[in-house]
């Protein structure tokens, strides 16, 4: 299955978004570990958003095999 990211045009109705395509199951299982990944943000202050976001992408990629 490949990922489609928000287009900011979220629906509720059905099973699947009409923005994205993504299911609504799909959609609430993600909600989890990026409100994790903020709240460490949060908590550690990070000013480097975009550094910390890109590491983390980096981290799952290398967890996954990708690019390596």
């Amino acid at each position: 299955m490949k990922f489609k990211p928000c287009t900011g045009k979220c629906t509720t109705e059905g099973t699947h978004c009409e923005g994205c395509g993504r299911s609504h199951a799909e959609i609430a299982a993600m909600r989890k570990p990026v409100e994790d990944l903020v709240a460490l943000a949060e908590k550690m202050h990070y000013e480097n958003l975009e550094d910390f976001a890109n590491a983390v992408a980096g981290s799952i990629k290398y967890k996954m095999g990708v690019g390596h």
